[in-house]
């Protein structure tokens, strides 16, 4: 029996104290050891709409939610009796009928809006910013366009009535994958449609579903997705994002895209990928952020802790500037100036990061405005420079306008 934990369940464990979260991961190492249940308490919920909704209790008041069929045993939930059994009831585990991902929907709730008349002219109704906002977004597209891009089949019409003021609410409450594609192609954007996969053992072998269900494999797997379940998941590499991290480019690289869609996450692999083809290569992954740097480091040692020699290759440089071959070492651009690496990613080059706005904010005549973009502009070039065979760049939606003299 496949033994699987899906991302709601290691966010809900976060949320509790310290002792419910101990006795809720010993009751799902049981249940990974005896998936059966054994000795354990198992409850149907027989008000859930999907019907292989389980709880198993936990303690007194604590119940996990299991998603229980033939061959498949998921963690989804956890959380006090009622808030548990209100989760479960209000969602429903499904095979998407166009990109066959596994997805969670959220059961639809009826809602009535109160409508208060006001007698305005047609001409003021049309051209009144409400009557803007109110513009039905995806009116245009077709059952099958948004089939295409993830949306549930129960939520259809609910897009279909989509404006400006209910986006970000609907999005709330749709797979990350529709979510996503809805707010790219709110912002003028063209996403593409989700590519069924050739073919699929299951639907959880889907990329777009592994992005929220995961296969444990044995109990160490488990215990290291329990042990700090939040960061696991922000370093997981989307599949189809995998080929930026493998590529083999033809000179400098640059990644961009709007916040969130997982450019550190390429980097971050981008680096590890690096370290393991050439094992004898010092790698810089750097960041124009100390703070950033930081948490580059600690991500990279999440990604890396199952392999150990690349797990302890790595440093975060600080003032005095130590190297050593074949680490990867982490710093902000300040410190690159005088080193050399086979290869270097250069990360958050964004329109007031690379020059800094609150820099530029500090200046109080022009002369010294113009000694803050020479400096900045040479910081960034100094970092870039600092790549002997291969260089990423990655910026945010607003790319640096220092970016210009690098590409020429």
């Amino acid at each position: 029996m496949n033994f699987r934990i899906a991302d709601t369940f290691t966010a809900s464990l976060t949320r509790l104290t310290g002792d419910e979260q101990k006795a809720s991961k010993t009751t799902a190492f049981d249940l990974q050891m005896q998936p059966a249940g054994g000795g354990m308490s198992f409850h149907k919920l027989d008000r859930a709409k999907d019907k292989n909704f389980w709880s198993v209790r936990v303690s007194s008041d604590l119940r996990l939610i299991v998603h229980k069929s033939e061959g498949s045993l998921l963690l989804c939930y956890v959380d006090h009796h009622d808030a548990a059994y209100a989760w479960a009831e209000r969602r429903k585990l499904v095979t998407h009928p166009s990109t066959g991902a596994a997805q969670w929907v959220q059961i639809r709730e009826t809602v009535q809006d109160v409508l208060v008349p006001v007698f305005v002219s047609a001409q003021q109704k049309e051209n009144s910013p409400r009557a803007v906002a109110n513009k039905l977004l995806f009116a245009g597209l077709t059952d099958e366009e948004l089939l295409g891009f993830g949306v549930p089949q129960e939520w259809l019409e609910d897009v279909k009535q989509a404006n400006e003021d209910t986006l970000l609410t609907l999005a709330e409450h749709l797979p990350a994958e529709a979510a996503e594609a809805l707010l790219e192609l709110a912002t003028g954007g063209k996403p593409r449609a989700v590519k069924p996969a050739a073919i699929l053992l299951s639907p959880f072998d889907h990329p777009d579903a592994q992005r929220r269900f995961r296969v444990m494999r044995n109990i160490d797997e488990l215990q290291a997705a329990l042990e700090y379940p939040w960061e696991k998941w922000t370093v997981f590499l989307h599949p189809e994002q995998r080929q930026w991290v493998e590529r083999d480019y033809n000179g400098p690289a640059r990644v961009s895209g709007s916040a969130g869609t997982g450019k550190t996450i390429v980097a971050l692999h981008r680096a590890a990928y690096l370290a393991r083809t050439h094992p004898d290569a010092r790698v810089l992954l750097c960041s124009y952020s100390e703070t950033l740097a930081h948490a580059l480091r600690a991500k990279l040692g999440r990604l890396l802790t199952r392999e150990p020699r690349l797990g302890l290759s790595f440093r975060l440089l600080d003032r005095y500037v130590e190297t050593v071959d074949g680490v990867v070492a982490i710093g902000t651009m300040h410190l690159a100036k005088g080193l050399e690496f086979r290869a270097v990613a250069v990360m958050a080059c964004d329109d007031e990061v690379i020059p800094s706005q609150e820099r530029i904010e500090a200046v109080g005549d022009e002369a010294d405005l113009q000694e803050v973009y020479d400096t900045e502009r040479h910081l960034l070039y100094v970092a870039c420079t600092r790549a002997r065979d291969h260089l990423l760049v990655t910026s945010g939606g607003d790319k640096s306008e220092f970016l210009a003299d690098l590409i020429g």
